[in-house]
């Protein structure tokens, strides 16, 4: 019964900003950590940002500077700001957990949202 919802893609020209939400939703023991994946056209998959139950961030490279991940524990909730987009930040946006459900530790994904940066 856990379940990601992502929300907030779209199209936008470049430069603009977006921002992405996650709701995770089901009964969740603890949450590990949260974050976002794309897949571009023709790229592998990448991670884009993930924070941790302590609070800890990480970014990739073309992020660093850009894109800010947040979240909210009380909705457990992840967002992604996106600010001054590119069109190589095309791609599709999902959403992963990492949780423990009962005794088990798992990963678990959302379906993705598609960003699409216009030149």
């Amino acid at each position: 019964q856990v379940q990601l919802v992502e929300s907030g893609g779209g199209l936008v020209q470049a430069g603009g900003s977006l921002i992405l939400s996650c709701a995770a939703s089901g009964i969740i023991s603890s949450i590990y950590r949260m974050g976002w994946y794309r897949r571009a056209p023709g790229k592998q998959r990448e991670l884009v940002a993930a924070i941790f139950n302590g609070g800890s961030i990480n970014y990739a490279d073309s992020a660093k500077g850009r894109f800010v991940i947040s979240g909210d524990n009380a909705k457990n909730t992840v967002y992604l700001q996106m600010n001054s987009l590119k069109p190589d930040d095309t791609a599709v946006y999902y959403c992963t957990m990492m949780a423990r459900v009962g005794v088990s530790l798992n990963d678990y994904w959302g379906q993705g949202t598609q960003v699409t940066v216009s030149s």
